[in-house]
């Protein structure tokens, strides 16, 4: 594959010029600095069949409840916290953090994830209390005084990361707990009820300073697939593009490459439009790294959801992720519409329960997880179960370990292909290539000659995507058999691009391809992907 890659020129892959006496665009190309894919690429652009670590780094009482004293205030880390200190002190309360940390996965855990969940990446949920210089950080806040308990946190959490690099795993970086709370819920941190983030200078200081911390920390560990700078923002907060603005250029100061997670504050057709309207080409200077939304999705917590039946809830799901359409699928004209479902799970209310009979329900949990799971590899760039691990395990409906055991979380079919099948198909695909690229070049150049004759266009474009496409789709598919991600994950299964629209978006750039007809090579691209997948069944 690297050979391919170092061998490229413009008449290599781009044959065929237009025919067209019609001048070329005033907008010249770049020249390309496109190489092949390498395991960061796979780690950070696969379809990510995730899971939420859960309660270790940011506690919730309602998932590790062993470490809340009885004297505990509230369910947050913050009161998990100081009511320890205040029973056993210190020095007692160090110790059981940091083995709470350090033992909340094992290698039986590990094993699990890879070889029974298939599991691809974690999302890391992490509080700003644990970033940086800890005095500094927390001078004048609630945290004060509580550094000595928190000194090892991020170096725990980078060795969870290491970890999971040993068994070809990513690590999606989640700011969990931010400076006065994203929003007003326990998971911020605390139990004070308020998003007091927005609107608040110096809370909006400090969490740019954790993630450039953590934009720093993470440089160089490949198996890190991005920073997450919040979660669950609360509804339409006051200030939140702009704070994500400047959360961008922050971790960009650091790193352009990596991607920015971001909250659609529940509402996904707002968080496109934003998304969308940062347009890639207007202006130079800006930040690439590529945007992604993260979107929840529950059914069990409102009224209106609460008020249905399971059968009606399951019925919902074919039209969920909606907003994408007409979105996604045109980089050129328009940002990235890239999407991952950062938090579901298989929980519906008891009322709506009620409404079958006991003897339905597990077939019916069977129903809405396959339901949820295969929609969200349709249409998403990945999805991340709620949650990994609790002091009650295997979790329920909320656990990914019991819904894994049952069956009731589909997993993605190219994750579980044998392993002597990975080089057959894709030895298959390579022989198919010729004969798959000369028809799709055809098929546009004769589309666009018929229905705009007379037009210049730039044909080569699409058939350089085209080759660039299919390459890349073939080397994601292959890298985890060659070794690339890890001795562990040699075996069954292969990847697959799931965040097309953010790995379009890297490779456009990387190509040097502009001028109005830039359009052309990203079809082009896509559909070279699209035909490796189709050629190797996926």
């Amino acid at each position: 594959m690297k050979k391919f890659f170092s061998k490229l020129t413009d008449s290599d892959l781009f044959p065929g010029q237009s025919h067209s006496s019609h001048p070329p665009p005033q907008e010249s190309h770049q020249p390309s600095t496109l190489q092949a894919p390498t395991p960061t690429d796979v780690f950070r652009y696969r379809y990510h069949h995730g899971v939420n670590l859960g309660s270790a780094f940011v506690l919730e009482r309602w998932l590790t409840g062993s470490m809340f004293p009885g004297s505990a205030k509230g369910g947050s880390e913050l009161d998990a916290v100081t009511a320890s200190i205040k029973e056993h002190g210190v020095e007692e309360t160090r110790r059981k953090w940091e083995e709470h940390w350090r033992g909340f996965v094992n290698e039986g855990d590990w094993e699990f994830l890879v070889k029974e969940g298939r599991g691809t990446s974690i999302r890391l949920p992490v509080g700003w209390w644990m970033m940086g210089d800890l005095r500094e950080m927390c001078k004048g806040s609630e945290w004060e005084g509580l550094e000595s308990v928190y000194s090892g946190a991020w170096t725990a959490a980078k060795a969870l990361i290491a970890q999971a690099r040993h068994h070809g795993i990513g690590i999606l970086i989640d700011l969990h707990g931010l400076p006065g709370g994203a929003n007003g819920e326990e998971h911020s941190g605390t139990s004070k009820g308020k998003a007091s983030l927005w609107g608040h200078k110096k809370h909006l200081s400090r969490a740019l300073d954790a993630l450039r911390f953590i934009a720093i920390e993470i440089r160089g560990l490949d198996n890190v697939v991005g920073i997450q700078i919040l979660n669950e923002a609360c509804h339409n907060p006051h200030g939140m593009h702009e704070f994500y603005e400047h959360a961008i250029n922050t971790i960009a100061e650091v790193d352009q490459n990596i991607p920015v997670y971001v909250s659609d504050a529940w509402n996904l057709g707002d968080a496109l439009n934003w998304v969308t309207g940062r347009n890639l080409w207007s202006g130079h200077g800006k930040p690439t790294n590529p945007i992604v939304i993260d979107t929840h999705r529950y059914y069990t917590f409102s009224d209106e959801d609460r008020s249905k039946s399971p059968q009606e809830i399951i019925g919902t799901i074919g039209g969920e992720l909606g907003e994408l359409d007409g979105k996604a699928g045109s980089l050129s004209d328009r940002g990235e519409a890239q999407v991952i479902v950062g938090e579901w799970s298989c929980v519906l209310d008891g009322q709506t329960w009620s409404r079958v009979q006991p003897e339905e329900k597990d077939h019916l949990v069977t129903q809405f997880g396959h339901a949820q799971s295969q929609k969200w590899a349709q249409k998403a760039g990945g999805s991340y179960f709620w949650t990994w691990k609790m002091d009650w395990m295997d979790g329920g409906e909320w656990g990914f370990v019991e819904q894994t055991k049952k069956g009731n979380i589909y997993i993605p079919g190219h994750l579980t292909l044998p392993a002597h099948e990975i080089p057959a198909r894709a030895s298959h695909a390579q022989n198919s290539r010729a004969e798959l690229g000369a028809a799709a070049k055809g098929n546009h150049e004769g589309y666009w000659n018929q229905t705009s004759p007379g037009q210049y266009f730039e044909h080569w474009l699409y058939g350089g995507g085209w080759e660039i496409g299919f390459s890349d789709a073939m080397a994601f598919f292959t890298m985890r058999s060659q070794g690339a991600l890890g001795e562990s994950v040699r075996g069954e299964g292969g990847d697959k691009i799931g965040c097309l629209e953010i790995w379009v978006k890297k490779r456009f750039l990387e190509s040097g391809r502009r001028g109005p007809l830039k359009w052309e090579w990203e079809q082009g691209f896509r559909a070279g992907v699209a035909a490796f997948e189709g050629a190797v069944g996926i």
